[in-house]
């Protein structure tokens, strides 16, 4: 059992997975606005990453791979 497991249980696991998809989520959907600063567009990555390597501590492979983002080219 993972620490993520002792400290949560599993209704509150699927919820906590379902808040970082849902931000995930919109993060990508700002990092495609072109309306976005440069600047504003890397905190947004950053903050993605993050938010991933913290998703993937506990998500299927499957679900991993789906959220991963290629690095993108300016």
């Amino acid at each position: 059992m993972s620490l993520v497991g002792m400290l949560l249980n599993h209704q509150e696991l699927h919820e906590f997975e379902y808040v970082l998809k849902k931000e995930m989520e919109e993060l990508r959907f700002d990092l495609e606005d072109h309306k976005i600063d440069a600047i504003v567009k890397s905190v947004l990555e950053e903050r993605y990453q993050i938010i991933y390597r913290l998703f993937c501590r506990f998500a299927k492979p499957s679900d991993c791979r789906r959220y991963l983002r290629r690095k993108q080219r300016n």
